[in-house]
């Protein structure tokens, strides 16, 4: 757990970047990152063909997928359309959800964790018990009710998985907070009249800031795998639309015929979610104080 320690700048920021810099596996999670996302955000220029077009000739005679060549570079799926164009756009779609997914929910969970944490008594134990009311539920069952209940969509999918993720981040701020608070800072604050906003957000938030980086970080992992179960399920991303999970379920029956259909989907699932969990034990490790 990261000890309650402010982030300040200009002093911190510079040696938190170089003991960054000093982090090989951090590094190289970063750097997997923005290539992941460069590749995303230029889906358009960079996909051979478009997702949705079907080729004549994309199938064997047999009627099969055909397998990685010189024209398909990461072969066809079952309606002969090209699959690295695929999980180029599917890239797109799992990363914006994991990013608005998981902010909403680190807005959300750090916000009631705030106030829990801070105003305690009534206000505080309502919230807390309303988050363990929601951490009793398993998070993958949610979803899929609250995706069942509402009409499958990006923006739909990305509020379904924040509704689910933000628990644990207000458990951690909850416990954070309430130690804080009991600090002199907080109470020669309150001594000299200062607003209860200025305290949670000038004195309170600043100490939790790396926790909030750190989660933010780790939960954009979770994020991209929640996303995928549930289009692999068929409550997430509804076709034609490409994402990893809905390419993974489309080409199951062919796991054996065609496995380039359900391995290459599934690295790309498995390398992001990998990377960004580097990137977030890096953060971590560079923001803890008892490092120094």
């Amino acid at each position: 757990m990261i000890q309650p320690h402010p982030v300040r700048a200009p002093r911190a920021l510079p040696r938190v970047w170089r003991r960054l810099l000093r982090n090989g596996l951090g590094l190289f999670g970063g750097v997997v990152v923005i290539v992941f996302v460069l590749l995303a955000a230029f889906a358009p220029l960079l996909a051979p063909y478009d997702p949705a077009e079907q080729f004549f000739d994309g199938l064997t005679l047999e009627g099969s997928p055909l397998p990685p060549d010189g024209r398909f570079l990461l072969g066809t799926d079952l309606l002969g359309r090209d699959l690295l164009s695929r999980l180029l756009y599917g890239a797109r779609i799992s990363l914006t959800i994991g990013l608005v997914a998981n902010a909403a929910a680190l807005l959300i969970g750090t916000l009631l964790g705030l106030l829990a944490g801070y105003f305690k008594g009534v206000v505080g134990g309502a919230i807390m018990r309303f988050t363990d009311v929601m951490m009793a539920f398993p998070a993958l069952l949610l979803a899929i009710a609250l995706s069942a209940i509402l009409r499958p969509s990006l923006w739909i999918v990305a509020l379904v998985i924040a509704l689910v993720n933000w628990v644990q981040v207000a458990r951690v701020v909850y416990a954070q907070v309430l130690a804080l608070s009991e600090n002199d800072f907080v109470t020669s604050a309150q001594a000299l009249g200062a607003r209860r906003g200025r305290i949670l957000f000038k004195h309170l938030v600043p100490h939790v800031l790396p926790t909030m980086l750190v989660y933010g970080t780790l939960g954009i992992s979770t994020t991209v795998l929640l996303e995928a179960t549930l289009s692999f399920l068929g409550v997430g991303v509804q076709p034609p639309t490409p994402s990893w999970g809905g390419i993974i379920s489309e080409s199951q029956s062919f796991f054996f015929t065609a496995p380039w259909l359900v391995a290459f989907p599934g690295l790309a699932i498995l390398i992001t979610a990998v990377s960004f969990n580097l990137v977030g034990d890096a953060l971590r490790d560079a923001l803890d104080p008892r490092g120094r």
